[in-house]
């Protein structure tokens, strides 16, 4: 009997186990096809609003300013060089690095002394030619009496010759006293040619003499030349660059001493695109005289000269583009060549132009505009002038209408956005929402927040202390419950 009733029990406990094990597998079955079959709940979706900063189109009239950086130089810049060799000497003590020289006044001096010799031999020669000429003219004077002399000796043979012929004629004379008498009128005549010879060579050498009279003066006018360019003057009011020099260095001819640096005749050069080239251009194609204003950063404090455009470069350069101007600036009172300033060119103005943060601007040259349902809109404008962080725009229909001030990747068209004006309410934010909980509610809130293992260790306490202020955001209690899922 004993056997039987612990069989008995056995085969209960077996049943019962498979009971059990046939109705766990059942709910599993149960739980699983409900979670497959049921729809999961999802929370309901809600357009996003972006904020966004706009402002007002107003259309205006705009004076562009066009940027460019260039160079301060000197419009006029001569170098100081050695017309000859020599000794340098007598220095004046401006003749320095930065000196500043006055229209003529003399700098330096080349030791004259071979000059001086030179001029003093050239003087010596000049009197020779003089003491030649003097006496080449008194010859003259002389073979022109001695020529009037001997054409009145001629004359008197030649009377003579023609009474023997009267006489002979008459039967009185001989015919030997005719040939005497012609002879001696032949002799008479050639003597007066002779002197004709004379007197030619007697002005032929005057002529010499005064050629030899010229020469010398030409090489006495050289030889005071070359002394005069011993001395080493400054031709106009400048101040003094590149000086490489000391007294008693010896210097060859053509050999740069210094360089004259005017400082108050200044001028800017620079160089600009093609495109904003001919936006300084006139209707007839000539550079207009402009405004210009050259700026020199100096940490601060900016130096700035005034003037305007007066000219431009003849040809574009090996390897270089746009177009090279040169402004001379008016009064550049602490500008010095060689400075890199920043050049400001006020162009023609520009009329109905509005003007907007260059953040507004995308590369299809759009900007975006908020309708009556606060929803973007694209519109096309022309890109007129880019102006530091500002740009010059103009459009058909945007007079008035309010443009995003900065696009950014998640705004486009057909997007609901909040616009926030400069000076509105909506430029400041909004209060978030809070709610008073109940003891229950925020009692199952903390527990779930506990209760995440997966939430970091710093948002969970972030978390936890808002829920123990009296009034919680009310963002924070529904993105809690819908992770509840209730």
């Amino acid at each position: 009997m004993r056997f039987l009733r612990q069989s008995l029990v056995g085969l209960f406990l077996l049943s019962l186990t498979l009971g059990l094990l046939v109705y766990a597998g059942a709910l599993v079955r149960d739980a699983v096809q409900a979670r497959l079959n049921d729809t999961p709940r999802m929370p309901a979706a809600r357009e996003r609003v972006f904020a966004v900063n706009v402002t007002p189109v107003a259309f205006e009239t705009v004076t562009p300013v066009l940027t460019a950086f260039g160079e301060i130089q000197s419009s006029r810049m001569l170098e100081l060089r050695s017309a000859v060799g020599g000794t340098l000497i007598d220095f004046a003590p401006e003749f320095v690095e930065g000196g500043r020289v006055a229209a003529g006044q003399l700098l330096a001096r080349i030791d004259p002394a071979d000059m001086q010799a030179e001029l003093e031999r050239t003087k010596s020669a000049l009197t020779d030619a003089e003491a030649e000429l003097r006496e080449a003219r008194r010859s003259v004077g002389l073979e022109e009496d001695a020529l009037g002399a001997a054409e009145e000796q001629a004359a008197l043979r030649q009377r003579a010759f023609e009474r023997q012929q009267n006489l002979a004629e008459r039967n009185v004379g001989t015919a030997a006293a005719v040939e005497e008498a012609e002879l001696a009128a032949s002799s008479a005549r050639q003597a007066v040619v002779s002197q004709h010879q004379a007197l030619a060579q007697a002005e032929a050498r005057v002529d010499q003499a005064e050629t030899s009279i010229a020469r010398a003066r030409i090489a006495r006018d050289e030889a005071q030349r070359r002394l005069d360019e011993t001395e080493i003057r400054a031709e106009f009011d400048a101040q003094l660059s590149d000086v490489s020099v000391v007294a008693g260095r010896r210097v060859s001819a053509n050999e740069q001493l210094a360089v004259l640096v005017d400082p108050d005749a200044l001028e800017v050069s620079f160089r600009v695109s093609t495109q904003q080239y001919a936006r300084l251009l006139d209707e007839t194609g000539r550079l207009r005289t402009a405004p210009v204003t050259a700026v020199l950063d100096i940490y601060g404090t900016n130096l700035q000269a005034r003037g305007h455009l007066s000219r431009e470069g003849a040809a574009v350069g090996a390897g270089q583009t746009g177009r090279q101007l040169f402004a001379t600036l008016d009064r550049a009172a602490g500008f010095k060549p060689g400075d890199f300033v920043t050049v400001e060119i006020t162009e023609a103005p520009l009329e109905r132009v509005a003007r907007l943060p260059a953040t507004a601007l995308d590369a299809a040259n759009e900007v975006l505009v908020v309708d009556a349902e606060e929803r973007l809109e694209a519109v096309a404008v022309e890109l007129l002038r880019r102006q530091g962080d500002d740009v010059l725009v103009r459009s058909e229909g945007l007079e008035g209408r309010e443009v995003v001030m900065e696009r950014t990747p998640l705004l486009g068209a057909g997007i609901k956005v909040r616009p926030l004006r400069a000076g509105g309410a909506e430029a400041a934010p909004a209060a978030p929402e809070m709610l008073e909980l109940s003891e229950d509610r925020r009692a199952r809130l903390v527990a779930f927040v506990e209760g995440n293992a997966g939430m970091p260790a710093e948002a969970k306490q972030r978390i936890l202390a808002q829920l123990s202020q009296e009034k919680v955001p009310a963002q924070v209690v529904q993105r809690i419950e819908d992770r509840m899922g209730g």
